[in-house]
């Protein structure tokens, strides 16, 4: 697996499982962002995919991960972002699959879904994978285009 720039960040409902996927992100040799939240107090995950997604989007960071209780709050708060694809996985064909047919480069997580060995099989299969190009790079403009019909 090559080395990724990551930008990490998660809510309240994320937090414990976010510090232990950035400490396993840091041991797998990536260059690891922590944009938030900082303990498991109350906050809102649309501010924390909002960070993450925008650093992205603009290029700063190679990936996302966003985790908070189901993954989808964080999922439906990056795909407001121009640029973003993001994908909540619950297992490893799902990220394989995100990756490669849709490019995807945000990862949401579940952290009430998802325990914390399954949130690393998870991580691995989406940043072991790559985009297929082909038949999906038609599918990815597609959206894109979406993107530009509806600003």
């Amino acid at each position: 697996m090559c080395s990724y720039s990551i930008a990490v960040g998660s809510d309240h409902g994320g937090f414990e499982l976010k510090e232990r996927v950035i400490a396993f992100l840091k041991e797998e040799k990536h260059i690891v962002t922590d944009f938030g939240t900082t303990s498991d107090n109350s906050v809102d995950y649309p501010d924390f995919a909002d960070k993450v997604s925008k650093s992205v989007s603009q290029d700063r960071h190679n990936f996302g991960i966003l985790i908070c209780g189901t993954g989808v709050g964080m999922d439906m708060s990056a795909n407001k972002i121009r640029g973003i694809r993001a994908a909540n996985c619950t297992n490893t064909t799902m990220a394989r699959l995100s990756r490669q047919h849709n490019d995807a480069n945000i990862l949401c997580i579940g952290a009430r879904t998802v325990g914390e060995v399954l949130a690393k099989d998870i991580i691995i299969s989406f940043l072991s994978s790559e985009f297929e190009g082909g038949r999906h790079k038609r599918r990815v403009n597609k959206i894109n285009k979406l993107e530009e019909n509806n600003e």
